[in-house]
């Protein structure tokens, strides 16, 4: 009995082990991205010095030798902040605008299809976007500019604008749908009309979360770099109108990458340790913010709390003890007011008045009642504006997705859609079945990896680390940290670690390790959510039963989770698919069928981007879109079976049976 209870506790204590190194591994990723980076582009800094570097404006890699060598990457700055600022402008204000309709406004039977839109409008690859603009928007842009040039500033903004929407939008919706119903109930019961209430209250009540939002959205627009390069001209100058072109670091670095050599290669390097630091800058930004929201929240409730016990004014006392009979639920407010007796209640009514005439009161008439203000007309505004935004977000989406069907089914009629799609490619001929292949292969290695450790992370965040503790808020500060890292880092960082210092070179088994570490956080935190939700009383059950923890888990709660890691999984295959920038660095662009996992090989969204940037093969190019498009929406149908929305409808069931 004794052997049988050290060898169990042995294996519980190897495998708290083996998920906390695996809940590490984030940390360890975000540190050796960092160091790895720093020291391939020390050289860049050595020669060219980090001031020079970092506000000199010549790039000039040394075409007549390595004496004409010059790196500045302030041009490149000052165009990715340009490019971010519109994008935000346009994307921004569009995504908080659609969220706000779809929570508040949006009628009952309309509100999951523009939720749907959203999604859909996320996992649509960088790459279709860049097309798109290249070849709806640019053109369209060169009709009206003065110069004739289509590409520049305003493309790029409309680009990424659109880009981004759908992520400012998904995030702050979660934001106010978090903020208290009371705080809408004792809006309007303070004589607030919906739109004032929404404006005035909930909105400006969320504005940790739509900060989080809008910072989630720079560093998307920030590292973005397929679709920025095929709309902004790039152009290494500082651009003076909405016309002209420009450069990213995002895109100096992937223009660059396939042919630099010694310095210029760790300026590259370089420019990607700049890019890293400002996003790492960023995270920063937004965990401090979200903290002090809800340092903010904390303080608030306190205060109000505080104040009632003190006894401010009369007005003051009113409205703290309103607030604080809303955050006690309306149930228990109903109980009270049942329970008060006559003149009690009719104390209640009258500092009601009177906390109500204060605030939005004109004053009283002859018979004592408080006369209202008319409700302002601007907050009417506001509204239709969240519903032309909305409008705005479905036309985009419906023109984009049917431009691209059109024209892939004309393309697929005139190159033949069985001999594309799966012919065999070479002399000549083009197919998508090397792409069929290496998609598959990239795939397969980088869940291999990836589910794994993400799933043991996510056990040991909730099974075995305390709630709250210190080691938990730092693994998941990093897990967040590392989901923010634009792709281009992950790809110079497959390049310098899987190319380079393993021998792989360009090879889809360096494109899947790159992957593996990209997808790392999707995987973490869908599995984490789904644990969560697995009822704590199944393991108090196991255990009552003489399981053990190993046993509960394995038998108990992953069965029980599966749907999340199903879920976790679906994710990372659209990240997976949509991907083309690392790969472009790490597997390489070949259109040939790959031999194995050793040798190069291209995506969808990869050789979609070389059909499109070579210009002779349009057909093919729009024939690829076409397959990505029908990709991303299988794969949010998936999404949308197996997600909360049916969870829901079973609970409902529960509840009514």
């Amino acid at each position: 009995m004794k052997q049988g209870f050290n060898l169990s506790k042995i294996k519980e204590g190897v495998a708290k082990a083996v998920f906390a190194l695996a809940a590490c591994f984030a940390v360890l990723s975000v540190a050796a991205i960092i160091g790895y980076l720093l020291y391939a582009g020390i050289p860049a800094f050595r020669e060219t010095g980090v001031g020079n570097f970092l506000f000199s404006t010549t790039w000039a890699p040394g075409y007549d030798g390595p004496a004409s060598e010059k790196f500045g990457i302030l041009p490149m700055i000052v165009g990715s902040t340009i490019a971010t600022g519109g994008a935000l402008l346009i994307g921004g204000t569009l995504g908080v605008a659609v969220a706000v309709f779809i929570v508040y406004f949006c009628p009952a039977k309309f509100k999951m299809p523009l939720v749907q839109t959203v999604s859909v409008l996320a996992g649509i690859p960088s790459v279709i976007y860049g097309y798109f603009g290249l070849k709806q928007i640019v053109p369209a842009l060169a009709a009206i500019s003065p110069n004739g040039n289509g590409t520049g500033v305003l493309a790029v903004s409309l680009v990424l604008g659109i880009m981004i929407l759908p992520t400012v939008a998904s995030l702050t919706k979660d934001a106010l749908e978090a903020v208290p119903a009371a705080y809408y109930e004792g809006a309007l019961a303070l004589g607030l009309t919906k739109e004032q209430s929404v404006f005035k209250v909930l909105v400006p009540s969320a504005k940790s979360g739509i900060s989080t939002a809008l910072g989630l959205g720079i560093g998307r627009a920030v590292g973005e770099t397929m679709a920025v390069i095929m709309v902004a001209g790039n152009t290494v100058q500082f651009p003076k109108g909405l016309f002209d072109g420009f450069m990213t670091l995002t895109g100096n670095i992937v223009m660059d990458m396939s042919y630099a050599s010694g310095v210029h290669r760790s300026a590259l390097v370089a420019t990607g340790f700049v890019l890293l630091l400002f996003i790492l800058v960023l995270n920063g930004i937004l965990y401090a913010v979200k903290g002090k929201g809800r340092k903010e929240r904390r303080k608030f409730r306190f205060s109000i709390k505080n104040a009632g016990d003190k006894g401010a004014s009369k007005v003051g006392n009113a409205l703290a003890g309103f607030y604080n009979r809303c955050a006690d639920g309306a149930a228990e407010i109903a109980q009270k007011v049942k329970m008060t007796a006559l003149k009690a209640t009719d104390k209640i009514s009258c500092a009601t008045n009177a906390a109500v005439t204060a605030v939005l009161g004109k004053g009283t008439d002859k018979e004592g009642k408080p006369i209202y203000k008319k409700a302002g007309g601007g907050y009417i505004v506001l509204k239709v504006l969240c519903a032309v935004g909305t409008l705005i977000m479905v036309a985009s989406v419906a023109y984009l997705i049917g431009f691209i069907v059109v024209k892939g089914t004309q393309a697929f009629i005139e190159t033949g859609f069985v001999n594309f799609m799966f012919g065999k490619g070479g002399a000549g001929k083009n197919s998508l079945a090397p792409a069929f292949v290496s998609t598959g292969a990239l795939i397969g290695i980088s869940l291999a990896i990836s589910l794994p450790i993400g799933v043991c992370a996510a056990i040991y965040l909730v099974e075995y680390a305390k709630s709250g503790s210190r080691i938990v808020k730092v693994i998941r500060l990093f897990t967040d940290t590392l989901s923010g890292i634009p792709s281009i880092v992950f790809g110079l960082f497959g390049v310098i670690v899987f190319n380079d210092a393993l021998g792989l070179g360009y090879s889809l088994l360096s494109g899947g390790l790159t992957l593996s570490v990209m997808i790392l956080p999707t995987v973490v935190r869908a599995v984490e959510e789904s644990l969560l939700n697995v009822p704590l009383s199944y393991r108090e059950a196991s255990y009552a039963l003489g399981a053990g923890k190993i046993h509960t888990i394995g038998k108990i709660v992953l069965p029980c989770a599966l749907k999340g890691i199903l879920t976790a999984t679906v994710l990372s295959v659209g990240r997976i698919v949509s991907e083309s920038a690392a790969l472009l660095l790490t597997a390489g662009s070949v259109k040939n069928m790959p031999r194995g996992i050793t040798s190069p090989g291209s995506s969808f969204a990869v050789m979609m981007y070389m059909y499109a940037s070579e210009g002779l093969y349009m057909n093919e190019a729009y024939a690829t879109a076409l397959v990505l498009i029908v990709i991303v929406i299988a794969i949010n149908a998936v999404i949308f079976a197996i997600g909360p929305k049916k969870e829901k409808k079973i609970e409902r069931k529960k509840n009514n049976g």
